[in-house]
């Protein structure tokens, strides 16, 4: 007799669909079918006697004359969601339906899968996604005689044949150009390996601080979400404040670098740029990374310290990195055994995850931003996106390895390795409690993919001051003083709960960046040399690395 993953396999060949996908659609069902089974008829009965009162009051106020309140939802921002009785009564009930529906998957044995399933499902069926219950589409319609619907037809033809999905963002192909107009700021790539590139700015000014900057950024993208347009670049921020940055770049892997794991990464990639940092400046580095790079520093770190080598580094900064996965918040509906074993199987086929994948993963996390936003605009508006320098960066994906995605899935994510001291890289135990250098945590307030909270946690294990930035995962990095948003917290209280920290803690206005740049020449030896002028660069940054496809 035929298993259920026999016959999923013959629908797949009878389909033509791709013979591995990076997870399990059983386990999907299954959280579903969990999560029914295990509701209680009391706490369901409950729901809807609740939700026939709701239903109740929301239809009185349905026919008051009196236009609505506006919402805090970007998906409603037009006027007519207020004003309009027919536009406001689909908002209004659209979002009681969303606020019900959360209300029960609450009450059940609630996953993070389900969470996640409910949160795609409300997503898309909002009204703001359908020509005739969204009132700028049928202004647009109106206005152009249904040509904007016919030229979003044909982006939605191209979309499908372009084999990248759905979805694909329209905007000015040459608004930005790597090198010119965006990661421009002068340097030289004065290094390389298989796995990266290290890049050297030039300097802005006569004098230099004497411990050089080393960036790490994640394997996700590359690494100039932190040298953007020239007014938004990190880097430049950096160098005009008289510091000399160097920056990891790591190679867009192919299946030749199928076998690099969480090991190979820390040590042919970041120890051998922390030793050739070294050896170019005579000087101890300041490590700062972001997300997934900052849990590799911390790895490195403890690395270092467990093979007598701790002082190769003055300090470490990480930004929006998780090193306690205790929790993650929507991220755990992916780490489960099924789909990990799904992905594996999936990797080992093409020897790495290719970048659409991970993108698409990343939007579905942000559907309603970077998904569902698109479709109104380009098959239903048929308006171009205005440029934007850090979704041109977003797009700009980069592929993982087998071997890196397998060990950090397993032993990190879904083992949470860290935690204790199970991890080894080449052998060597990592015990985070064995790091003495002097590190500060940056959390980001509204952060999505590193919750805040747990990035608070984190900091607590590693013993390192800390601050929360406000905004998001990347626009809260992204935050030039001369902009005056998004603020920070600070406090050094460090009680047991993220929510009782920021309690005790104080709001400012404007960027943590300055307030950096203070910590690091708090420990830093309050040197200054002359500027570091670059004479043995291989090539102009960003370097062949950042450019490759």
């Amino acid at each position: 007799m035929k298993t259920w993953h026999d016959a999923a396999e013959a629908m797949t060949k009878a389909m033509k669909l791709p013979a591995t996908q990076p997870y399990d659609p059983f386990a999907v069902a299954g959280a579903m079918a969990d999560f029914a089974s295990g509701m209680k008829p009391v706490d369901l009965f409950a729901v809807q006697m609740d939700a026939a009162r709701q239903w109740g009051d929301f239809w009185m106020k349905a026919w008051s004359p009196e236009p609505g309140e506006k919402v805090r939802d970007r998906r409603f921002s037009a006027a007519a969601w207020a004003e309009d009785p027919y536009y406001r009564t689909l908002r209004d009930a659209y979002l009681l339906a969303s606020e019900q529906l959360r209300s029960l998957v609450g009450k059940g044995d609630e996953s993070a899968m389900v969470r996640f399933l409910l949160d795609q499902y409300l997503n898309a069926v909002s009204p703001s996604n359908f020509a005739m219950t969204n009132p700028d589409v049928v202004q647009r319609t109106l206005e152009t005689k249904g040509a904007n619907l016919a030229q979003g037809f044909k982006n939605l033809v191209e979309d499908l044949a372009s084999g990248k999905g759905l979805v694909q963002r329209r905007s000015d192909p040459g608004a930005f150009v790597k090198g010119e107009t965006i990661a421009a700021t002068p340097g030289k790539v004065v290094f390389q390996n298989r796995l990266f590139q290290l890049i050297q700015y030039d300097p802005a000014t006569a004098d230099v601080a004497a411990e050089p900057l080393l960036y790490v950024p994640p394997l996700v993208n590359r690494f100039y979400m932190i040298d953007l347009v020239p007014r938004q670049s990190l880097v430049k921020w950096l160098v005009d404040q008289g510091r000399t940055v160097f920056v990891i770049s790591w190679v867009n892997p192919t299946e030749a670098h199928r076998d690099a794991d969480v090991g190979s990464y820390v040590l042919e990639g970041i120890v051998e740029a922390i030793a050739v940092v070294r050896e170019r400046t005579g000087e101890k580095p300041d490590l700062f990374a972001f997300c997934l790079g900052g849990t590799l520093v911390a790895i490195a770190l403890a690395w270092l310290a467990a093979t007598g080598r701790g002082g190769e580094v003055n300090s470490a900064t990480l930004i929006g990195s998780m090193v306690d996965f205790a929790d993650m918040r929507d991220w755990s509906a992916f780490v489960h055994e099924a789909h990990l074993a799904a992905l594996e199987g999936h990797v080992d086929r093409q020897g790495f995850i290719d970048s659409v994948e991970l993108q698409r993963l990343f939007a579905a996390m942000r559907a309603n931003d970077l998904i569902w936003s698109s479709v109104v605009n380009h098959y239903l508006l048929d308006r171009p996106a205005p440029p934007s320098d850090l979704l041109y960066w977003f797009e700009d994906g980069a592929r993982i390895p087998a071997g890196f995605l397998k060990s950090y899935n397993r032993d990190l994510l879904f083992e949470n390795k860290l935690r204790g001291s199970g991890f080894a890289v080449d052998g060597v135990p990592i015990d985070l409690a064995a790091i003495a250098t002097p590190m500060l945590v940056i959390a980001l307030k509204e952060d999505h993919v590193s919750a805040w909270s747990a990035v608070y946690d984190g900091a607590k294990l590693l013993e390192a001051d800390f601050i929360l930035g406000g905004s998001g995962h990347n626009a809260g990095v992204i935050n030039p003083p001369a902009a005056n948003k998004h603020g920070y917290w600070t406090s050094d209280a460090r009680p047991d709960s993220a929510d009782a920290w920021l309690a005790s803690a104080t709001r400012h206005e404007g960027s943590w960046w300055p307030l950096w740049d203070v910590w690091l020449g708090e420990h830093g030896s309050g040197k200054k040399l002359p500027a570091r002028q670059i004479a043995d660069g291989i090539e102009p940054a960003p370097g062949s690395y950042a450019k490759a496809p």
